[in-house]
């Protein structure tokens, strides 16, 4: 079998486990270890214990122990506490009330929330307040939907450990290649993220005319204060954000001090949230049982499986071909767009850290070098253009935000603009976004 037919197969599989995976409802990524399983070892000649090889373990470690420990501030109700409190703070703009939901969920995404776990609180949370504010209730949800993803990009944050893995592995294959510094590369990612939420929610905000009378007869109750355990989960979770920031900050500033660069090199996101997720549970801030179900398991046998298929892949050298086939038949200064697209069309109906990323990710080394792009430029847009589409009806951000609607009319009609308006608007702002982006990394 030659190079070219093994590559289509592996792609064409890669695209079946998608479709698989939506149209059965079981989990995409058990489909893409049946196929590396099967290719790998059947087709390619592999090794069992090669093809098990390729499970992410780092990946995979670093979901769980971080997801863990945020648990426990999800479930003695510090998350919900806080969200309450913030959202109290900003009574006094009601107009802005998009923006106050934005920056709250970016708050608590970036304190480590899970996209889920910020979706889950705020979503009811938010239709409620769209209700008494006189609020389009799709503005509300795009504003959390782009809070939790632009907050979960933050370096330290669920989604930005996880791209950081990705890029780093992507090098792997390509040794000869100069890494990009991961940490940097997704700050990057997380400031452009956050400039794109503000242009789109202003879109919705100050184009739907049923926005233009927000504020009258909106009232936020005053939240209770922090129980004793929310107050200690409050500051355990200050403390490790502390832990993970101080070093690749103190870095940025005095990079060529050798016990700070020493020092950095130790701190991993994983370990340092095992430790505080057995500190949590010495404190008995939540019930281990609970916490430990809590896991997103989904996610990352999602994560996983893919993984493990594009390992076959790469070694099967359909990464490389691709990209080749990228870089040979798009004009350079679209392919930053062609990514953006490709990425948001992928994510319309899958995840973006479980296939889109993986799948995407191990292309820019290569393709970076030989187009001249900014592999930085087009990891941003792989990760913008997937985010872009992740308000889809079929996507989580999407389903949790109608699971939150009371009446089934409502829930029919916000379906029907989640598809047919948010989407369609918020892909094709993000490619012309990621245009200009490309331009200037």
């Amino acid at each position: 079998m030659t190079g070219g037919t093994l590559s289509l197969i592996i792609v064409a599989c890669i695209a079946l486990a998608i479709i698989l995976g939506y149209k059965t409802g079981i989990n995409t990524g058990l489909f893409c270890m049946v196929f590396a399983y099967i290719i790998g070892c059947f087709v390619m000649g592999l090794r069992p214990a090669q093809v098990i090889g390729f499970w992410p373990v780092n990946t995979m470690f670093v979901i769980l122990s971080v997801s863990l420990f945020y648990n426990f501030a999800a479930i003695n109700g510090t998350l919900e506490k806080l969200s309450g409190s913030l959202l109290y703070s900003c009574r006094k703009f009601p107009g802005l009330l998009p923006f106050a939901l934005f920056i709250v969920a970016v708050i608590l995404s970036i304190m480590g929330a899970t996209f889920f776990t910020v979706m889950a609180f705020m979503a009811p949370i938010t239709l409620v307040i769209c209700e008494e504010a006189h609020m389009d209730k799709l503005t509300g949800g795009v504003a959390i939907n782009c809070g939790a993803l632009a907050g979960g990009n933050f370096p330290t944050s669920n989604l930005g450990v996880i791209f950081r893995g990705l890029s780093d592995s992507a090098y792997e294959a390509h040794k000869e290649l100069q890494a990009v510094d991961s940490f940097n590369m997704e700050m990057k990612i997380f400031i452009l993220a956050v400039i794109f939420s503000l242009i789109i929610i202003a879109v919705f905000r100050f184009g739907l005319p049923s926005n233009w009378h927000i504020g009258k007869g909106v009232t936020f109750a005053k939240p209770e204060p922090f129980d004793k355990k929310q107050r200690q989960t409050f500051t355990l979770m200050i403390m490790m954000m502390v832990v993970l920031l101080i070093f690749p900050i103190m870095k940025s500033i005095m990079p060529g001090n050798k016990t700070i660069a020493m020092l950095n090199s130790k701190i991993d996101v994983g370990l340092v949230g095992i430790i505080f997720a057995v500190i949590a549970l010495m404190m008995k801030l939540a019930p281990q049982k609970e916490a430990v179900a809590r896991v997103p398991w989904n996610t990352i046998i999602m994560i996983a499986g893919a993984g493990m298929l594009i390992a076959v892949a790469v070694k099967a050298g359909t990464i490389d071909a691709l990209s080749s086939w990228i870089g040979s038949n798009v004009a350079v200064a679209l392919v930053p767009v062609a990514f953006s697209v490709v990425a948001a069309f992928m994510s319309f109906f899958s995840s973006t850290t479980g296939v889109v990323a993986p799948a995407l990710f191990p292309l820019i080394p290569a393709l970076a070098a030989s187009t001249g792009l900014s592999a930085e430029a087009l990891f941003a847009c792989t990760v913008l253009g997937a985010q872009s589409s992740a308000i889809s009806p079929f996507s989580s951000g999407g389903s949790l935000i109608m699971a939150s609607c009371g009446k089934e009319d409502e829930r029919v009609s916000l379906f029907n603009r989640l598809l047919f308006l948010a989407v369609p608007v918020s892909v094709l702002l993000c490619a012309g976004f990621n245009y200009v982006v490309s331009v200037m990394l």
